[in-house]
């Protein structure tokens, strides 16, 4: 029975790594962009949602509402001042950027509410177990654990069925394919990519409402391993794919979960990237990507 508690924790925290892998995978898959600031994002959402509940009294679905909207804006600042100027920049050029802009949220973050820790309120485990307490009570399920299980599976499907059923989805496909014969086609592809990082951002609020809801510590660098965990999860199922994203943010959670209790809670991560250098060598692309020839 502990195996499954420890199993339900680890697609719990995997389903977390998916979400914020998923805003990744989309970024670099449109825009081929990786936006190591996404972590930070996560914790500016989490500041967010803590602070219209907490100190507002607001709904906590108005708050999280808010902290999307808010992430959401934030993703297309980004976007627009730090990341189109560089478009045909080297790929090291938008890599330092990226973590320059990482480190001035962080930096912010401290300015604006201290590094002191916040106790983000846990507003989805109410009642007196907090959960579903499965086969007398031996196996306890926490409504955060359904909420944020849920939340990604919905997720996953609405961005799979969202970039191949909507204009804009089509879109993106296509200047995923080849901006340049995108553009000739008639789509703007600057209003895509920046589409782009909206949804990506918007993504990371939730995941962070979601992250700081079932650990409920709060930092300005709260979002910084997770996002680094949740690339890794986006490269381990193969970057550029949404299913997987999702796969890849799962199996992460798993593993980690089952090392910390099986093996060593120092060497979690450790274990965690010795597997991605594994299956790296053994498949390249990832779990469920694919080779792309380079037009010449």
């Amino acid at each position: 029975m502990n195996f499954l508690n420890f199993l339900i924790s680890g697609v719990s925290l995997g389903s977390v790594y998916a979400i914020i892998a998923l805003g990744y995978t989309m970024v670099y898959g449109i825009a081929k962009m990786l936006n190591f600031a996404h972590g930070d994002v996560i914790m500016v959402g989490a500041y967010v949602c803590f602070f219209a509940i907490s100190r507002y009294s607001l709904p906590p679905l108005l708050g999280v509402l808010l902290a999307v909207l808010l992430c959401t804006v934030l993703g297309i600042v980004i976007e627009k001042l730090a990341y189109k100027p560089l478009r045909a920049a080297p790929s090291l050029a938008v890599l330092i950027t990226a973590i320059g802009v990482s480190y001035f949220l962080q930096n912010a973050a401290q300015l604006l509410w201290t590094s002191n820790p916040k106790v983000f309120p846990s507003f989805l485990d109410f009642g007196e177990t907090g959960g579903i307490e499965l086969f007398g009570g031996q196996l306890r399920v926490s409504y955060i654990t359904i909420v944020t299980i849920a939340a990604c599976v919905v997720i996953m499907l609405a961005l799979t069925a969202f970039t191949g059923n909507t204009k804009m989805g089509k879109a993106m496909r296509a200047c995923s394919e080849d901006k340049g014969a995108a553009q000739l086609m008639g789509i703007n592809v600057n209003t895509t990519i920046s589409v782009t990082f909206a949804i990506g951002s918007g993504l990371a609020a939730i995941a962070g409402v979601l992250l700081c809801s079932a650990y409920p510590t709060l930092v300005p660098t709260t979002g910084s391993m997770p996002g680094i965990k949740a690339f890794t999860a986006a490269v381990f199922g193969g970057i550029g794919s949404i299913p997987g994203a999702f796969l890849g943010g799962l199996l992460l959670g798993v593993i980690e979960i089952l090392a910390k209790a099986y093996i060593s809670t120092q060497l979690s991560d450790a274990i965690v990237f010795a597997v991605l250098i594994v299956v790296l060598l053994i498949k390249p692309t990832g779990l469920l990507g694919k080779p792309v020839n380079e037009k010449v």
